[in-house]
């Protein structure tokens, strides 16, 4: 399955919130981000030298794109690895618990905003359509199996690691 594929690693922050409901961190990406600009996704990115794991990349990447200190993850889970369908990568995640009082300081030239959707309603069929998703990369809007969320349109291998996990992590699978 990876034969070909360069790798990358992310990192999927969740919290609970002052009510106790587990929210999940978002990225909006910058529109001139390249292949993934202007798309909603992880914290995360490839492998630098000085990494020594996939997991020090995904929290190295974490603290240069939004400012999570290394120190304020608690790493819960190391998912299974997905491939990206169009790009090329596959992305190592990694499930890691934050303070819901977490800030955020962005590195405005990849990340432009935050987004806190709760879990059960990304979980939530009735949240899913089909929606057009435009960028720079993708001019013509493509159709896309998405979730709008505050505007952005959740999709593409963000969602199918979603897909997975929410699941597992609304039955509990994981103590967040």
């Amino acid at each position: 399955m990876s034969v070909g594929l360069r790798t990358a690693a992310v990192l999927l922050p969740v919290f609970r919130d002052a009510e106790g409901e587990l929210r999940i961190v978002l990225v909006v990406r910058a529109a001139d981000g390249g292949q993934h600009g202007g798309q909603l996704g992880l914290p995360g990115g490839k492998p630098e030298p000085g990494d020594a794991n996939l997991l020090a990349t995904a929290l190295r990447e974490a603290e240069e794109e939004v400012g999570l200190s290394r120190g304020a993850v608690e790493v819960v889970a190391e998912l299974e690895p997905l491939a990206t369908q169009a790009t090329g990568w596959l992305v190592h995640p990694f499930l890691g618990r934050v303070a819901p009082d977490t800030r955020w300081r962005l590195q405005e030239t990849e990340i432009v905003g935050i987004l806190t959707p709760a879990a059960r309603t990304l979980a939530d069929p009735s949240s899913r359509a089909t929606l057009p998703f435009s960028s720079l990369w993708f001019r013509e809007p493509l159709l896309v199996d998405g979730i709008d969320v505050e505007g952005h349109v959740l999709w593409g291998m963000t969602l199918r690691l979603l897909d997975d996990v929410l699941p597992r992590l609304l039955a509990g699978a994981w103590e967040v």
